[in-house]
């Protein structure tokens, strides 16, 4: 009965409590001699025990020190590496589906989707920043109580952009899924109105995407928006491309940058602003290489790692050869997609080294060429690139994502965290693809996937 009220029911306090009261008198379960890369950046442990009990950590050991726990099912893992579940700090839910993007696509089978996939690609908790309407708000809270399979899920909201301008109307976006004040007045309303949805975030929209749209939000109402947000207890995250509006921006009192900087290199005065306020950044790197990674690497498609992830639309695209002849044939839009793509790794390579609050994300979602759960593998591969070792960007993607989010209770391996982790083959410490051959994910302390080659999208 209970399960049955969980499924089909938003969850009332009473369901929560017994499902929270069920979860932790479970029997415990042991993951035996694993290598543990636990999130916090330090040297793998080798030949480590981890007790689940319930959908929390209980205990870590050595490789047999809870052998003889009571009632306890002992999974042996060796050889085999665990880290956190990794969590995206942006993506967007519901907008996507096969090789086509639009609004209409936010529906709750759709976004559950999507959730799925990210879980089933290792990704444990989602933060879909802007463009979500009502059917975000009645899917959280069941997701929250790990009463619905797929990842967990934040969200910042509709968010606030501009008429003419980001986010561009032709992504098909509607009318209900983004503010467009016209006016500070308007813009002050219409933070209210949307923290009395209770979001976790506030996004606002400031460039006009390479140039391609005529209008920018006006520093006069972005200002008021992060002023009346910061009123409502809410944090503002921004879309962002060029340096200079970074820098009003973290003056104007930003708490994230949801983008990476792509028109020049960070300077000093930038470094210290944003260390000085405390400001995150999200590099996002595999954005602009979206444009046009599938077309010049059309053998990416024959990998497990991105093979599961396309649904059937978007793989015959990939296998079209005019589709990728036309990418490939605008010179322009590759060299500033390529230009953007490297001052990226750049940027994130300097203000990591230089302190900066790095968190982890990828537009994933946003449109189809930025696909849920290979993202997020082929971002911790580009943080490598850019110069972090494996245990960085695998921190970045764990315990600073959970940080950027506030979130206590996810991002390591440690007594107490919820048990979201991820099983894989070989040592990504060593070799960050490791970490692409998942063999299973654990999510609130259930077995809830078997690994990218047993998903189907």
């Amino acid at each position: 009965m209970l399960c049955t009220m969980i499924r089909n029911t938003l969850p009332c306090v009473f369901c929560v409590t017994l499902l929270a009261a069920w979860q932790a008198h479970a029997d415990p379960t042991v993951l035996h001699d694993v290598r543990l890369i636990d999130g916090n950046g330090g040297i793998p442990k080798e030949h480590a025990d981890i007790v689940i009990n319930g959908d929390r950590i209980d205990r870590i050991g050595q490789a047999g020190e809870f052998s003889r726990l009571p009632n306890a099912t002992v999974i042996d893992l060796a050889g085999k590496t665990v880290t956190p579940g990794l969590i995206s700090d942006h993506s967007h839910l519901g907008m996507v589906f096969g090789a086509a993007a639009n609004g209409q696509n936010a529906t709750t089978q759709n976004i559950l989707r999507q959730l799925r996939q990210y879980e089933a690609y290792g990704v444990t908790t989602v933060t879909s920043l802007g463009l979500n309407q009502a059917t975000f708000y009645e899917l959280q809270p069941r997701l929250h109580a790990g009463a619905l399979p797929g990842a967990d899920m934040f969200g910042a909201d509709r968010g606030f952009g501009v008429n003419a301008g980001a986010p561009p109307e032709k992504m098909g976006i509607l009318d209900d899924q983004v503010y467009r004040p016209k006016t500070v007045e308007e813009a002050r309303s219409q933070v209210r109105e949307s923290a009395g949805r209770h979001p976790d975030l506030i996004k606002i929209w400031v460039d006009d995407f390479h140039g391609t749209v005529p209008a920018k939000l006006d520093p006069t109402i972005y200002k008021a928006i992060i002023e009346e947000a910061h009123h409502q207890g809410l944090r503002v995250a921004a879309h962002v491309f060029y340096l200079d509006d970074a820098k009003r921006l973290v003056a104007s009192g930003i708490d994230i940058l949801a983008h990476g900087v792509r028109d020049k290199p960070v300077d000093d005065e930038f470094i210290r602003a944003m260390k000085s306020r405390q400001v995150w950044y999200i590099p996002t790197l595999a954005l602009d290489e979206s444009f046009y990674l599938f077309a010049q690497h059309p053998e990416l498609a024959d990998t497990v790692l991105l093979q599961h992830a396309l649904q059937p639309a978007l793989a015959a695209q990939f296998a079209d050869l005019e589709w990728r002849q036309k990418i490939l044939a605008d010179k322009k839009k590759m060299a500033t997609d390529e230009a953007a793509f490297r001052m990226n790794l750049k940027n994130v390579a300097t203000l990591y080294k230089a302190g900066v609050q790095v968190g982890f994300g990828t537009d994933s979602g946003a449109t189809p060429l930025r696909i849920a759960g290979f993202a997020e593998h082929r971002e911790l591969m580009l943080l490598t690139e850019a110069g972090l070792t494996p245990l960085q960007a695998i921190g970045t993607a764990t315990k600073s994502a959970a940080a950027l989010l506030q979130l206590k209770d996810r991002g390591e391996i440690a007594p107490g965290k919820l048990a979201d982790l991820l099983v894989v083959d070989g040592n990504p410490a060593n070799d960050i693809t490791d970490i692409d051959h998942i063999t299973a994910v654990w999510h609130r302390g259930k077995r809830a996937a078997e690994g990218i080659a047993a998903f189907t999208p």
